[in-house]
């Protein structure tokens, strides 16, 4: 599973000491240096960035960009607050919960990567679940700050049962995924596209399963956007546009031409399963990206609307006290032309 983890109050440490790092540091010649993180490891929800940089994109706007793995968004968030990345992949009701804990460091996010929010919970076909409710009472599998985990209130609340009914399982998701396929658990919280593959690598195909995605639920919170440093934002915005461009460059091909994609994904991380990632890749394109919104407003935009229902089902979902605004969160400064987002056929 992409394991989502959300920083508590109490990460507000983990970066102060990276405070005075450099935001942009002059690369040789004439390339502006930016560093980016993934968020996660090199797999296929981080293709249209190493598509980017493999075909030149970046170069070609006048960046060198370092692209690095990441171990989660609350810790890509805290490195992106620090100083230490210009930008990272990350997970916006994470970046809201960093925000509410941490105002003097707050950051925004300059684009949408995850149109459609990913989280769900998976159920085994026949177990006796055939609907959102009948998770009432139900053990589910889902570390303590998985993202699906942490959003659950939300769903439940929006399927009128009560979230606090649930026992979850806190178990390591290699461990978690092979108990749960022996039957230990009723469900699992994960990014759906994440879990299926997950389970089917493990002997359970995607036609044995059921899948509640949040986002069919009720659920109107955007998944995944590129989250900024702030003094990038004040100090370089021609790199941060430049970025943002190139950016949504590779994603429109990427999500034009998965295999092209995954083969990215394959030439930065020579171990991965290209096929596997592709597939993957076809899951994030098909479920998350590839939307309404999208096809009508292109890559990397959003709507105040669905800005400010982000925002207010975190708050809800985390118990969070101080108001908080879509302007709070997001802007689109940064964004290249609609011309430039639109995507292909």
């Amino acid at each position: 599973m992409r394991r989502r983890t959300f920083l508590r109050a109490t990460g507000a440490t983990a970066f102060s000491s990276l405070l005075a790092a450099p935001a942009f540091v002059r690369a040789s010649g004439s390339l502006q240096k930016f560093k980016f993180n993934l968020g996660w490891k090199v797999e296929a929800s981080g293709a249209g960035f190493l598509l980017a940089l493999q075909r030149g994109y970046y170069k070609d706007a006048g960046l060198d960009v370092v692209i690095d793995t990441g171990n989660g968004s609350a810790s890509a968030i805290s490195l992106v607050a620090g100083g230490a990345y210009d930008c990272a992949s990350a997970d916006l009701a994470a970046m809201i919960e960093f925000n509410a804990a941490n105002p003097t460091a707050a950051l925004k996010a300059v684009a949408i990567q995850y149109d459609l929010n990913p989280n769900a919970v998976i159920v085994r076909k026949g177990g006796g679940i055939v609907k959102p409710g009948d998770l009432a009472g139900k053990t589910i599998l889902g570390q303590p700050f998985n993202a699906s985990r942490k959003l659950f209130p939300v769903f439940a609340k929006a399927q009128g049962f009560d979230p606090a009914s649930v026992k979850w399982e806190n178990a390591t998701p290699d461990i978690g995924d092979t108990r749960f396929v022996k039957g230990d658990f009723d469900a699992a919280a994960y990014f759906y596209f994440t879990g299926l593959l997950n389970l089917k690598a493990r002997g359970l195909g995607p036609e044995k399963l059921t899948v509640f995605r949040f986002s069919d639920y009720g659920m109107k919170s955007y998944g995944n956007g590129l989250v900024a440093n702030r003094k990038s934002m004040a100090e370089q915005p021609d790199a941060m546009k430049a970025f943002v461009k190139a950016s949504t460059r590779g994603w429109i091909e990427a999500m034009a031409d998965p295999k092209a994609g995954a083969a990215a994904v394959k030439a930065r991380e020579p171990l991965a399963d290209q096929a596997l990632e592709y597939e993957r890749l076809k899951l994030i394109v098909d479920g998350s990206m590839r939307t309404p919104d999208t096809q009508r407003n292109g890559w990397g935009a959003a709507t105040q609307a669905r800005l400010q229902a982000t925002v207010d089902e975190t708050v809800g979902a985390f118990g969070i006290k101080q108001p908080m605004t879509a302007a709070d969160i997001w802007t689109d400064q940064f964004l290249p032309a609609a011309a430039d987002r639109k995507l292909k056929a």
